[in-house]
């Protein structure tokens, strides 16, 4: 049965939508590639067109006219009109490169011995337990730990990091009820007192850090005599427990997922760990834990068999363009050796993800001694997805390890 999509609105979505995207994208890709909502926005599916959109200069990412018509004045607002993503050149590019300075080739020699410490000491624990819940006793415990280093978080408030970055996440998505908002705008205010005491502490405090901190690079950074303000200082660094948290708490938990479904490919990775790097890019693909990113148009941009004028609204689905059979043969199929595999979970352009070559450790750390130490993983019950439609995950994945 060919599915019908042509009354598809992205700003109406349900939960089955939520729970399994790839019919309809399927669908949309065949039908309405370039598929207008009720709102005039579009929504692009095709890989081609959503990779021309991240990659032109004349698609812009500010999002002041449209948060506030979304938000009003309010702390999420604030955030998400100053953190690095929903901002364009010059603003982006200075602040890009004061946030850089975080992630180069010495820090991220830091991270990897670091990231392999928190790994083994939480698979010890998992040892232990025997029983389960995948996502709240491993897949969110790693960003917390690894975040927690990188901005010199106390173990105090550690708990709480995943419950803020949901929070604030999950008011990006196209539809928001008002319980959502307020669950937002609260964690906002709270995590940026905690990190402003932090800020300043540091401030004070330089030669206090410990292995793997990047709060003092970013504090003390310059790029052409410009720092960062406090402001500004907050409200990135709540965007770098956005961007590594959630994404990274969900590609462990799709990644092993992925493998608990398809047999075949999970006793390919047991008889050779040496995969791992193309699986961690396979994982991404198939079930990237971003979904839907945004643009709006600042010039007419030429698809491929059409043209959207300026001012346009569009929402990339990421998810669409991973599973594109222009792209990728068989794109339904999950193959840990896929090559080539150009995935666009970290999008591409000037956008592109900073943490990518981060994320990546991790995940090549992280799922691939998970795999190695366990090989007997098991689901003992069912899971439950997060409940939006910008992110892919899970809020529970029982399992057993012995």
């Amino acid at each position: 049965m060919v599915l019908d999509v042509s009354r598809f609105d992205l700003n109406a979505i349900g939960a089955d939508f939520i729970e399994n995207p790839h019919p309809v994208l399927h669908a949309l890709r065949a039908q309405s590639p370039v598929h207008r909502n009720s709102d005039g926005s579009v929504y692009l599916t095709r890989y081609a067109d959503v990779v021309k959109v991240y990659q032109s200069r004349d698609m812009l990412s500010d999002k002041t006219v449209e948060f506030g018509k979304k938000f009003g004045q309010c702390p999420l607002y604030k955030h998400h009109t100053t953190s690095l993503i929903f901002n364009d050149p010059p603003y982006h590019t200075v602040v890009r490169k004061l946030i850089s300075g975080a992630f180069t080739p010495r820090k991220l020699a830091e991270f990897e011995p670091l990231i392999d410490g928190i790994v083994d000491r939480l698979l010890d624990r998992v040892e232990e337990m025997g029983q389960l819940d995948l996502i709240n006793d491993f897949a969110k415990v790693l960003p917390t730990e690894i975040i927690s280093f990188m901005l010199g978080i106390p173990e105090e408030y550690r708990a709480r990091l995943r419950d803020y970055s949901i929070a604030i996440l999950g008011a990006l998505d196209p539809v928001v009820p008002k319980e959502r908002l307020e669950a937002g705008n609260r964690a906002v205010e709270e995590f940026s007192e905690i990190l402003d005491d932090l800020i300043t502490h540091r401030r004070a405090n330089p030669d206090g850090a410990a292995q793997g901190e990047v709060l003092e690079a970013l504090i003390f950074g310059e790029h052409e005599g410009r720092r960062l303000t406090q402001e500004e200082l907050i409200q990135n660094c709540i965007f770098l427990l956005n961007a590594g948290h959630e994404t990274t708490t969900s590609m462990v938990g799709n990644s092993l997922g992925l493998l608990l479904d398809h047999p075949g490919e999970h006793r390919r990775l047991l008889a050779d760990p040496t995969l791992i790097g193309s699986a961690v890019e396979e994982f991404l693909r198939v079930e990237s834990p971003l979904q839907i990113g945004n643009r709006l148009a600042g010039e007419d941009i030429e698809l491929e068999d059409c043209v959207l004028p300026k001012g346009t609204y569009i929402h990339t689905s990421i998810a669409g363009a991973n599973r594109d059979p222009a792209q990728f043969p068989e794109p339904d199929r999950f193959d840990i050796t896929r090559k080539p595999n150009r995935q666009i979970a970290f999008i591409t352009g000037i956008h592109v993800c900073l943490g990518a070559t981060l994320a990546r450790v991790e995940g090549k750390i992280a799922i691939g001694k998970f795999v190695e130490r366990f090989p007997k993983l098991a689901q003992t019950g069912p899971r439950t997805r997060l409940p939006l439609a910008r992110f892919r995950g899970y809020t529970a994945f029982p399992i057993s390890v012995r």
